[in-house]
């Protein structure tokens, strides 16, 4: 009888998991050994501090918010 692992991500995780790939990556890659879990606060943070991040790099909001829920099928919150 095997168990997951179990590991709790901030919003700082959730932020660099949709900026960039080595996270997002990480998560995807250990999915089948790890169950992540964050608070919906975490969430709520992330879609806060996540428009203004895109905005300042010229790129379109609403693109970062996408990549945020596609996360919610990795993440538990």
């Amino acid at each position: 009888m095997s168990t997951k692992k179990q590991i709790v991500l901030d919003a700082n995780i959730l932020v660099r998991a949709v900026l960039g790939r080595k996270v997002r990556g990480l998560l995807e890659e250990h999915i089948t050994t790890t169950q992540f879990f964050t608070p919906d606060e975490c969430y709520l943070d992330a879609r806060k501090y996540l428009p203004p991040l895109f905005e300042k790099r010229n790129l379109p909001a609403q693109d970062a918010l996408d990549v945020l829920e596609q996360l919610t099928c990795l993440i538990v919150s």
